[in-house]
Order: C-alpha cells, then sequence, then structure tokens
C-alpha cells in the first residue's frame, strides 16, 4: 500500500516538474517531520493525497466487513434459535411417544393376555378328546362343545354367568367406544373401562335375568301373550319400561363410581332419558324381535349382550348431546347403555 502511494505521489511529481530524486529527497524530509518552510505545502499535500488513498482502498472494504460481521451474527442467532426450538419440539415429541408407546403396550398387553386366555380356554374345551380328529371334526365339535358347556354353566349358576357375560360385553363395548371416540391404545381410559366392567358385572347382568325371567312370565301367565305376534307387545313394552331403567340405572352406577354429587347424576338422568330412548329406536325394535320371538329366555341376555356390542359402537359418539356442559369423557361412558 505505501509503495502504491510513493509511486503514485512520484507520478504528480514528474508531470509537475519534479525529478525523481528531488521528490524523494522532499518525501524524506516530510516523512520525518524536518521540511523547510517552503516545502510545507508539498508536504501537506503528501498527506492529503495519502489520506484520500488509504480511504478509497481501505474504508469501503472496512465498513463491508462489518456489515458482514452482523449479517453473520444475526444468522448465527436465528440458526441458534431454530435448533433450540427443533430440539425442544423433539425432545418433546420424544417424551411424548414414549409415554403413549409406555400407555400403549400396557393396554395392548392388557387386551392380548385376556383374549389369548380366552380363545386358550375355548380352544382346549375338548383337550384329551381330540386325538385323531381332524381340522373339520375340531371346526364342528369346538363350537358345538363350547355350547354345551356355557349352558350346563348357566343352569347350574345363572346369575353369576349372566354377571359374567355382561362384564365381558360391557368391557368389549367400552374399548370399542373409546376407539370410536378417536383414542389410541395408549390414551385408553383404563379406569373408564373398569367401571363400565362392573356396571355390567353387577348391574346388567342381575337385573337381566330378574327382567326376562319375570316379563316372560307376566307375559305367558298373565297377558297370555302366546301367539306368534305377541313378540310386538313384548317389544313395545321392553322399549318403554326395562330399557329407561336400564338406561338410568346404568347412569347412577357410573356417576356413583365417579364420585359424582348425586344432583349432578340426577340432571344428567333428566337429559339422556329421552335422547337414549330416540337412539334405541335406531337398533333395539328389529334386535327385539328376535329376543321376544325366537330367543329361548334363558339364552336372551347373551343374544342382548352380543347386540350391546354394535350398540354401544353406534351411540359412542352421539350419546350426551343434550348436555353441553358435561365433560367428554362421562359421555363416551354413558353411551354404554343399553338393554
Amino acid at each position: 500500500m505505501r509503495a502504491s502511494v510513493i509511486l503514485s505521489l512520484g507520478a504528480i511529481a514528474v508531470v509537475d516538474g519534479f525529478s525523481s530524486s528531488r521528490f524523494a529527497s522532499l518525501r524524506s524530509r516530510c516523512d520525518r517531520g524536518i521540511g523547510h518552510q517552503d516545502d510545507d505545502v508539498f508536504c501537506e499535500n503528501q498527506q492529503r493525497s495519502s489520506r484520500r488513498f488509504i480511504n478509497k482502498k481501505l474504508h469501503l472494504p472496512i465498513k463491508m466487513s462489518e456489515k458482514a460481521v452482523e449479517f453473520e451474527l444475526d444468522n448465527v442467532h436465528a440458526n441458534g434459535s431454530k435448533v433450540n426450538e427443533m430440539q425442544m419440539q423433539q425432545a418433546n415429541a420424544v417424551a411424548q411417544i414414549n409415554v403413549v408407546d409406555y400407555n400403549a403396550y400396557i393396554n395392548i398387553g392388557v387386551i392380548a393376555l385376556v383374549a389369548v386366555l380366552a380363545l386358550s380356554k375355548l380352544a382346549t374345551v375338548d383337550m384329551g378328546m381330540m386325538r385323531g380328529w381332524t381340522a373339520a371334526e375340531m371346526a364342528v365339535r369346538i363350537p358345538v362343545d363350547n355350547w354345551a358347556s356355557y349352558e350346563s354353566i348357566l343352569h347350574a349358576a345363572p346369575i353369576s354367568t349372566k354377571a359374567v357375560t355382561s362384564a365381558t360385553v360391557y368391557t368389549i363395548g367400552d374399548i370399542i367406544a373409546q376407539r370410536t371416540e378417536g383414542k389410541s391404545y395408549g390414551d385408553l381410559d383404563r379406569w373408564r373401562v373398569l367401571r363400565s366392567l362392573l356396571a355390567g358385572c353387577i348391574g346388567h347382568g342381575p337385573l337381566s335375568h330378574v327382567w326376562y325371567d319375570w316379563s316372560e312370565d307376566v307375559f305367558t301367565e298373565q297377558f297370555h301373550w302366546t301367539e306368534w305376534w305377541s313378540f310386538f307387545p313384548k317389544v313395545a313394552i321392553d322399549q318403554l319400561t326395562w330399557g329407561p331403567f336400564w338406561n338410568n340405572t346404568y347412569i347412577l352406577l357410573l356417576g356413583i363410581m365417579q364420585f359424582r354429587p348425586l344432583k349432578d347424576i340426577w340432571t344428567e338422568i333428566k337429559e339422556t332419558t329421552v335422547p337414549l330412548i330416540v337412539s334405541g329406536l335406531k337398533l333395539w325394535p328389529l334386535a327385539h324381535c328376535v329376543t321376544y320371538g325366537l330367543v329361548p329366555v334363558e339364552n336372551r341376555l347373551l343374544w342382548v349382550d352380543l347386540v350391546e356390542i354394535v350398540w354401544v359402537t353406534i351411540l359412542a359418539s352421539a350419546v350426551s348431546g343434550a348436555s353441553s356442559g358435561n365433560k367428554v369423557e362421562e359421555q363416551g361412558e354413558t353411551s354404554g347403555a343399553g338393554h
């Protein structure tokens, strides 16, 4: 840089009539500060030319470097913020996935364990007698022998058998209801499933046993409805009496198990009675034509419990629409009410 300044000033000196040696001598005096008074104009011009050259060559890159540094710093901060935000999102996602997976493993494991135990029990009903059976013989005998085993247990202990049947169906129905509501296996509410199980066990099974036996006695012995058309009034009475009674009993049982105030339970009963009856008209009149027209009294609960699964699926997200103040969980649980 200094050499460039010297060359530039030397070129100017030659043009103005200075010799190169004269110019070098004057420049040396100016640098050492020992120039004569006559040389002040030359020294001042030299300093001014040097400053202009330095500013021209150096000032712009310095400013650009500052801007570049500021730009780079902004990029670093922006990229750092993005990285931190992405890392936080990834950490939250991983934590959420771990929790969901943990619950999902528990729920799926319990369901799979119960299913395996139940299927193994059904498949081994003829254990010890199946030696030499063909696949076709097993396909026929296993269902028939399981039905015979169920019938024998039903006749020996009707109430407890029907209680276990309803508990099983209400458990399956509530799981289906929660899945229909959009919950994953990891989000399934195990306490809600347990409440449905207990409602089926201590409520629906025993009460249905009493209702079907008592109603059949009244229809046959008191009203003498034994003709083929008699299932029509039976279905109508069922829909107007037993159906609403059990729906409200189911809501009461759930409310008690949730430790809800009786006032809130009574409010929900009033708000859900009519909607549940209307929703029940989608399925139960047709189903009860089979119940009261074809199925024997002792097997009516089993048939109804199987239909309950379809009923729960239909009502999973529709019941309790009139009660806007209730929680979503309570609405889903109410959908388990049936006949």
